[in-house]
């Protein structure tokens, strides 16, 4: 996938996102989280600029039809930081969570969360990407 195709690929996973619904993106620097994390909150209708929250590790947007708590978790150092965050409490709400570098908190993450591996792939392009999804379908 591309840029574009991977927006497009996000954006459909967020017209169709539930409450509840917990996505968990992994992948190295420049793999394309960023982008599929804009996607996906464009699907959920999302009108504010969606940019990685590396600073705050938690940006919440609500003017889509559903609540999006994104988190970038890039700069955690221990699973344990998450409880200042409140990612209990929005995992467990009435929006959609969708976690960048989840892999750092793995043992936090719920079992229903789909976890999207992200690689780039320079052997087809320099900006191609692939994606390999894993849901439990719970």
């Amino acid at each position: 996938m591309n840029e574009k195709t991977t927006f497009e690929y996000a954006r459909a996973m967020g017209e169709k996102a539930k409450p509840g619904d917990i996505i968990a993106l992994t992948g190295e620097m420049g793999a394309g989280k960023t982008v599929f994390a804009k996607g996906f909150a464009k699907g959920l209708g999302v009108k504010e600029t969606v940019n990685s929250p590396t600073f705050t590790l938690v940006q919440i947007y609500d003017d889509g039809r559903l609540p999006l708590y994104h988190f970038d978790v890039y700069r955690i150092e221990d699973p344990s930081e998450m409880e200042e965050t409140g990612f209990d409490d929005d995992i467990e709400g009435s929006g959609v969570t969708l976690v960048e570098w989840a892999d750092r908190i793995r043992d936090l993450m719920p079992e229903s969360t789909v976890w999207i591996r992200m690689f780039k792939d320079p052997e087809v392009d320099d900006d191609y990407r692939r994606l390999e999804i894993e849901d439990t379908g719970n």
